[in-house]
């Protein structure tokens, strides 16, 4: 029996070596794939585009045309006062100079604006084709060479300078998000833990699991092809470290309580992991379940990011459950140092602050629902004063060389649009498409371009300026009288992103919310307490975007809202907002099974998980928080609204209202499972203890 028990000792201490022993192989064998990520990545407009959309094969399809995409450039030369003959000379100088070291599709003509104080050279190459650092150069390069001076100003735009300029921010998502999110995180974790060590521990393990997540993403795009753009790329690394310190947060707290019961630190981890391990699966799950969804998303962006969310995801609850585990076993006790947990003591008593929001909801509990519901139905009414769709041309926050370019011309050809309409016409039938095109109200001039593979191209000038309600009515006018040709272009892009986003909301929405109910159903076995908590999360979206609303203009200056913000919003709100309703209906669930009334149960979950969820909520909110400082609108409202969510839903909705419900509704919470049968005995309202 000695001998037996001997080696079960030993098997337990040889087991967290052998874990750490296969994540270093594990890590060894991802690591090449890890660093091949960027490779794969692009934020070409075919990435963002709707799948399906007219504007989507026309970018497609000009792939295919001979010398592939064109890049479109316009440079833009200004004085105030009136352009100098020695202004015109400097820039056919200057133009003549690009013509002479780039492959363009066409000598550069400068077509002068009617006061005078404008020239803009159309540039078009197709050297670069499809591929974005040969499109960068030539941006940059084009920008070095038209240079004013003494009062003249040049600015280059178009489509592949306005690409650039965001292609520059996406790529500042791998470095700059990743070193602020570890900083953010670190910052928190030390204040949260208090431990000159502990901090580092569910920060590396998160590292790992970063890496790992971007060693499957690359898995991913080889064997499905799926999307990687910057967007996407950057959310996944926010998730892993997000969700991830969440977990790491729940188990590290269930593990010190359990260090006070047992000797052993294997033996109070098994016991941790026996505690939460199903509610971090199950919040896991959720948000899987809920990224997913995305996957029916006719948005290629939208789409792209639902499988990277979900592998950032998993890689992080893979880390969070077997390394983080692992590690702290064998570093013992010593781990917490200063505030070690000896075995058979208690922990301080003091007055908790969720003891004290406890006591108030069980006291008047259809008050404070009551109070909390009205008060995020009001939060709600802002989202009526969400700016309209947001305008390319708004999407930077710092306005860059290609925006202010795009105004200047705005400005010298009211006439004239900036941004060409781009048709695809059957090749037999390019003739007629182009005579239709000409005889389109509100064309300006059309001409044909190349031809190949059976398709010609045809570049429209709007009359109206990009993105205008007159310009939509050319677009809309070019597809009405051109059956079988497809149209383009950025202005038509920004059109079809909107139609595509409303198509996506109505049918991931509800997906979402049904993938999500099945699995707290599932895991909470109740029908009540899952619509409890959807219902819940719902109300905070609403609440959050309505707060964007109240903030984008008035405070942050957006003249517009992306039309993809509800919609993701949604799936990451809901998703995430779940995870802390599993923790603390969880922990409700255990009480009510080891006999504790509706009410004792509800209160005591909280008392026992609100720090825990109060630090998780702050941990993830701020991870989020990091987009609201990247340079393009999109991210900053949607870094907003999901800070804005976790932070209402931690600390008013999960604390207050579901805790106020569940009291409320006492065992009727948990119908029709058994625990919803009446118990033995009045069920009442304990007074919290500290």
């Amino acid at each position: 029996m000695g001998a037996a028990t001997t080696r079960a000792r030993d098997g337990r201490r040889g087991l967290p070596w052998l874990v750490l022993g296969l994540w270093v192989v594990l890590l060894a064998v991802a690591g090449p794939f890890a660093a091949r990520l960027t490779d794969v990545q692009h934020d070409r407009a075919t990435d963002y585009l709707p799948a399906s959309a007219d504007s989507t094969r026309v970018a497609r399809l000009q792939d295919r045309l001979p010398g592939g995409e064109t890049t479109e450039l316009v440079v833009v030369y200004h004085r105030a006062r009136g352009l100098t003959a020695a202004d015109r000379a400097t820039a056919a100088r200057q133009l003549t100079a690009v013509a002479h070291r780039h492959t363009l599709a066409a000598p550069p003509r400068g077509v002068p604006s009617a006061d005078g104080t404008t020239l803009m050279y159309p540039v078009a190459s197709n050297a670069p084709g499809t591929d974005e650092k040969k499109r960068d150069a030539l941006v940059d390069d084009v920008r070095a060479t038209a240079r004013g001076a003494d009062g003249l100003t040049v600015r280059v735009g178009g489509p592949a300078a306005l690409a650039t300029d965001a292609s520059a921010v996406y790529s500042s998502l791998g470095g700059p998000l990743l070193y602020t999110t570890v900083a953010v995180v670190a910052v928190l974790l030390i204040l949260i833990y208090r431990s000159p060590l502990l901090w580092l521990v569910p920060l590396a393990v998160a590292g790992v699991g970063d890496f790992l997540a971007r060693s499957a993403a690359y898995g991913l795009h080889q064997l499905f092809g799926t999307t990687v753009s910057g967007q996407s790329a950057g959310i996944m690394t926010i998730l892993v470290f997000g969700a991830g310190t969440d977990y790491a947060l729940l188990l590290v707290s269930r593990y010190r309580e359990e260090l006070r019961r047992h000797e052993r630190p294997y033996d109070a981890m098994r016991a941790a992991l026996r505690g939460c391990g199903p509610a971090v699966l199950a919040s896991s799950g959720t948000v899987a379940a809920g990224l997913l969804c995305l996957l029916a998303a006719d948005l290629n962006s939208s789409r792209g990011m639902g499988p990277l969310g979900t592998v950032g995801v998993l890689c992080a609850l893979a880390a969070m459950l077997t390394l983080l585990p692992a590690v702290l076993v064998l570093l013992g006790r010593r781990v917490f140092w200063p505030l070690v947990p000896a075995h058979g003591s208690s922990p301080k008593a003091r007055r908790s602050l969720f003891a004290a929001m406890g006591s108030s909801a069980g006291r008047r509990p259809l008050t404070v629902l009551a109070s909390g519901a009205a008060l995020l139905g009001a939060l709600a009414l802002g989202a009526l004063n969400l700016p309209g769709p947001l305008k390319q041309l708004d999407t930077f926050v710092d306005r860059p060389d290609s925006v202010t370019a795009m105004e200047t011309l705005a400005a010298a050809y009211p006439q004239r649009s900036a941004q060409p309409i781009e048709i695809l016409a059957p090749a037999d039938r390019a003739a007629a498409a182009l005579t239709a095109a000409e005889g389109t109200p509100g064309v300006a001039a059309a001409r044909k371009g190349r031809t190949g593979g059976g398709w010609t191209e045809i570049t429209v000038t709007a009359a109206a300026p990009p993105q205008s309600a007159a310009e939509t009515a050319t677009i809309e006018a070019l597809r009405h009288r051109l059956p079988g040709s497809h149209v383009g272009g950025p202005s038509a892009q920004q059109l079809d992103l909107k139609d595509t986003d409303a198509r996506d909301r109505l049918v991931v929405v509800p997906l979402v919310l049904l993938s999500v109910l099945l699995i707290l159903v599932l895991l909470l076995r109740s029908l009540v307490a899952p619509l409890i908590l959807v219902a819940a999360v719902v109300a905070v979206w609403g609440a959050a975007l309505g707060l964007g609303g109240l903030a984008f203009g008035p405070l942050f200056g957006f003249h517009g809202s992306d039309p993809g913000l509800g919609l993701l919003s949604f799936v990451f709100l809901v998703a995430l907002g779940v995870d802390y309703g599993i923790f603390l209906m969880h922990r409700m669930r255990e009480e009510s099974l080891n006999g504790a009334g509706a009410a004792e149960a509800a209160l005591t979950a909280l008392r026992t998980t609100g720090g825990v969820i109060a630090s998780a909520g702050l941990v993830l909110a701020a991870t989020f928080a990091v987009l609201t400082d990247m340079g393009l609108v999109p991210l900053v409202q949607l870094g907003f609204v999901i800070a804005v969510g976790v932070l209402l839903d931690t600390f008013l909705v999960r604390t207050y209202l579901v805790t106020s419900a569940s009291v409320a509704l006492g065992r009727r919470v948990w119908w029709p499972g058994r625990l919803s049968r009446p118990a033995p005995g009045p069920d009442r309202v304990p007074e919290p203890v500290g």
